[in-house]
């Protein structure tokens, strides 16, 4: 997924408690709704963004800088709505 087609953008984890299986589960509903493909890199890891079990073990707390990268025809589109997720706190009201 490295040439020009893919879109990356980076987002920031606002929940308290991190990415943890809510906010994740959340976060692959909404990838998983696109065709493109779609990965989120932290720390060195990237994992899909269609995988509860991948995201979780990014173990990404709150302040991290999580970027997503996606491929495809929709590409743009699944970028926007993860970032959109990500500033909603992936609906998650604790």
């Amino acid at each position: 997924m490295d040439d020009d087609s893919a879109i990356k953008k980076t987002f920031v984890i606002k929940n308290n408690k991190g990415l943890h299986t809510r906010p994740a589960t959340e976060l692959v509903k909404c990838a998983s709704s696109f065709r493109s493909q779609v990965k989120l890199e932290y720390q060195n890891q990237t994992v899909c963004a269609k995988d509860l079990l991948g995201i979780l073990m990014l173990a990404a707390s709150k302040g991290a800088k999580i970027s997503v990268i996606a491929k495809g025809l929709d590409a743009k589109d699944v970028v926007s709505a993860i970032i959109s997720l990500s500033k909603e706190k992936f609906n998650i009201k604790y």
